[in-house]
């Protein structure tokens, strides 16, 4: 069995050569695979620079967590007992990050792969730019940019996705819907690859919040592809796939009933349809001057 250490009041820089990050990669290599942070004051660089395969680690954090926390972590387990701040994940490789909490600007910025749980809200600006196979399940929701410029293959294929639940804690410690299970637009914008899954039992996204996507049906492929990740979700937070997932106003419903799938529109078609609307514009402009 692999020995626990705890960093315990160490009088470390947030950054720099004296931070706590370098003093844990020095410990990293000295055999240290396990490790519990606390007393936290807006440290950085958590889990950078241990290098390829870390999937050994695990590092759990306490207090205020600072920015870039697992950026570019490939194969470790990091988990924040509470809310986090910004530029988390970014270029993350492998691995696996769990937020108690909600999470800041910009996250997971360019990332190509990880399984993160969200039991909070991200943010504005979340998964932009992302490749390859990161997934990625947030209860509550986002404020907008989700995903932008996605370009993370087919899901149904080894490729990412998002999981957006757009559901939170009440006062009683009960998970309840919230107004909207996305504020913003450009929901998922330009993206080429990769999906979105909502949980939008009332339908009330509608496509003007897209810029390059479209509403889909979930398929049976799809339920399958997501279910063990929300099903690793309730184990994490408690959050019940029947009871609280697929269930709305006290009526169990089916997955299609709830949740909905948006997928990249194919290039194709988006300029089938701006060059549509362009021979319209011009037709209206020959008439009115004629």
């Amino acid at each position: 069995m692999p020995k626990t250490y705890k960093l315990k009041n160490v009088p470390l820089c947030p950054e720099g050569k004296d931070c706590d990050s370098r003093l844990m990669n020095k410990a990293y290599r000295l055999g240290w695979k396990t490790f519990i942070c606390y007393g936290y004051k807006g440290q950085r660089f958590t889990g950078c620079g241990f290098g390829k395969a870390s999937d050994d680690v695990r590092i759990d954090i306490y207090d205020s967590s600072g920015d870039y926390i697992a950026s570019g972590i490939d194969g470790m387990e990091i988990q924040i007992h509470g809310n986090a701040q910004d530029q988390l994940g970014q270029i993350m490789k492998r691995g696996k990050l769990v937020i108690h909490g909600d999470v800041g600007q910009t996250f997971m910025y360019g990332a190509k792969g990880g399984n993160v749980y969200i039991m909070g809200n991200a943010a504005g600006r979340p998964l932009i730019n992302g490749t390859g196979h990161p997934r990625v399940v947030i209860t509550g929701t986002c404020l907008d940019y989700l995903a932008e410029s996605f370009m993370a293959g087919d899901p149904l294929n080894g490729g990412g996705f998002v999981v957006l639940n757009g559901m939170a804690f009440d006062e009683n410690g009960v998970m309840a819907s919230l107004q909207t299970p996305y504020p913003g637009a450009n929901l998922f914008s330009l993206a080429s690859g990769g999906a979105i899954y909502i949980r939008d039992p009332r339908r009330q996204l509608v496509g003007e919040q897209l810029n390059g996507g479209e509403f889909v049906d979930l398929t049976p492929a799809d339920w399958d592809l997501i279910l063990p990740y929300l099903e690793e979700n309730e184990r994490l937070f408690g959050i019940s796939l029947e009871d609280d997932l697929l269930t709305v106003d006290g009526q169990k419903k089916t997955y299609a009933e709830v949740y909905r799938k948006v997928r990249p529109v194919k290039i194709a078609a988006l300029a089938t349809t701006a060059f549509s609307e362009g021979e319209e514009e011009w037709e209206k402009d020959q008439a009115a001057s004629s």
